[in-house]
């Protein structure tokens, strides 16, 4: 192989057409032939609604239009996720995408709130956040230019409809002359020499060959497994949900910029607010709740009538021993799945994808882009898996089996040393590489009555009365940009006023 220019996708749904997309743009002009296979039978599982800030960002190099984004598919404005009953029953928080306070020159501006907490008394470290504030007020504008002001440090993501969007990705990347082929895989042929997948026999008899194929075939992991057979590294131990009712419903009440995730006897549940409809579903261990038990849980809580029939799903939390094997990159379920507390599943794909755009062969395929490749969709999945931990260990609930069991769970090595930092003093150990920044480990181990014993000892070089005036300044200045703020559902209304898409593209799935 001298270069590899033909690329083969399996696999649609989101993983599929965002790999589709953002190759077909990076690679324009030079050549490359990049064909995606999928099957209507098959289907996808298609309910990640809920995203990251860095959604944005991905859009952006593809050169879509926010407002047509937003309007194509049904989306709303996400500045954090709500959670509830996590620590004790009754508590609730929200982890923000931004910063607390204002940047501070000589240490973090939540150092500065522990001691005022511990000598004078202080507001929650809540509101001294402007996404956190404006979220619980159902307010809306985007971030200004000048990060030292207030209303400016913080970052938004999308709540939409994943289907809708895979659909608008696919209208993309046709158009850039991605050749999409409806089919299902009945064979994959195998190098004999070398080990490579050299192509792929279709059930009508169609020969697909390539160079390059990224496997985006779901749980199935058809090239990734059933092929290559990587092996699947299983984190059941940490994250035991192995199970999920999804289902739609009517919107009630205000249309709020953020996501909810509820804790539950044996897993949490979700709600996701979109233009058009809402998001619910109910993760769980079926080791500690029925099947039925978990569809009750979550049909009796819903907010609004069933739009849909309850979708069961199935999984086990973990990811491949090797994201890139041989000629074989896995993107999507077929990499791994953790469990959508944190709406990571769509960020995990643009990771992917983002690093193979990085090390994409300039010549014959190397081991060394492969090994470099594993390590960092490694520490990505291993680092998302910490966090969602985080959640379920930092808790003073013992009200049912599942709680007792995180109550007693050997942790990851890497995780303890995380929070033994930060009970000591309120350090955020940084991470160089890895989805969340120290706001978010602090929002969660705060939110989850996680408090530090002490807090950095350079924030005693303020004076008592200097700092105290600082943070009522800080404070006073949130809420009042909070006040002047419009609401959510007036914003959103405003800013895809007059935006049209075709009606096949807009109507919900």
């Amino acid at each position: 192989m001298d270069q590899v220019k033909r690329i083969c996708i399996l696999g649609g749904g989101t993983a599929g057409w965002m790999t589709a997309a953002a190759l077909s743009n990076k690679f324009k002009g030079l050549g490359f032939e990049i064909t995606l296979i999928e099957s209507n039978e098959i289907g996808t599982v298609g309910v990640g609604e809920a995203t990251l800030p860095h959604i944005r960002f991905f859009n952006s190099a593809l050169g879509l239009d926010e407002k047509f984004v937003m309007k194509s598919t049904n989306a709303t404005f996400k500045l954090g996720i709500e959670f509830c009953d996590w620590g004790k029953i009754g508590d609730s928080y929200i982890h923000p995408f931004g910063d607390y306070g204002l940047p501070m020159p000589d240490t973090e501006f939540h150092q500065l709130w522990l001691r005022e907490k511990a000598e004078r008394g202080a507001p929650r470290l809540d509101e001294y956040s402007y996404s956190v504030m404006a979220a619980e007020k159902g307010k809306f504008h985007f971030p200004g230019d000048d990060t030292t002001q207030i209303g400016s440090n913080f970052g938004y993501a999308y709540q939409f409809d994943s289907s809708l969007y895979a659909k608008l990705l696919r209208s993309y990347s046709e158009n850039n002359h991605v050749r999409r082929i409806e089919g299902k895989v009945v064979e994959t042929h195998l190098n004999a020499e070398s080990g490579y997948v050299k192509s792929l026999s279709l059930e009508n008899g169609a020969q697909i060959e390539a160079d390059i194929f990224v496997d985006c075939s779901g749980f199935r992991g058809v090239l990734i497994e059933q092929a290559l057979e990587t092996g699947y590294e299983d984190w059941s131990r940490w994250l035991p949900c192995n199970r999920a009712y999804a289902v739609q419903s009517e919107s009630r009440g205000e249309l709020l910029p953020y996501t909810r995730a509820t804790a539950r006897k044996a897993g949490w549940q979700w709600r996701i607010p979109l233009q058009h409809r809402t998001g619910n579903g109910h993760v769980y261990c079926s080791d500690f709740i029925s099947d039925e038990d978990a569809l009750h849980q979550l049909m009796s809580t819903l907010e609004g009538p069933a739009l849909t029939d309850p979708k069961k799903l199935f999984f086990k939390t973990g990811r491949r021993n090797a994201f890139w094997s041989k000629n074989v990159v896995a993107i999507g379920l077929s990499a791994g799945f953790l469990e959508p507390l944190e709406s990571t599943s769509i960020h995990l794909i643009q990771e992917g994808i983002t690093n193979l755009v990085e090390l994409f062969p300039s010549g014959e395929i190397d081991e060394y882009d492969i090994r470099e490749y594993n390590d960092r969709m490694e520490l990505n999945f291993d680092r998302v898996r910490d966090f969602l931990l985080l959640h379920y260990v930092a808790t003073q609930r013992d009200d049912s089996e599942m709680w007792r069991y995180f109550r007693n769970l050997e942790l990851p090595e890497s995780l303890t040393e995380k929070m033994e930092a930060w009970q000591k003093r309120g350090y955020v150990i940084p991470y160089e590489h890895g989805v969340f920044l120290p706001p978010s480990w602090i929002s969660v181990m705060l939110g989850q009555n996680l408090e530090p014993k002490s807090f950095d000892q350079r924030v005693n070089k303020i004076p008592q009365e200097e700092l105290s005036n600082l943070l009522r300044s800080i404070h006073t200045q949130t809420h009042q940009k909070i006040h002047q703020a419009p609401a959510h559902a007036a914003f959103l209304a405003e800013y895809v006023k007059g935006v049209h898409v075709a009606q096949d593209n807009a109507a919900g799935s």
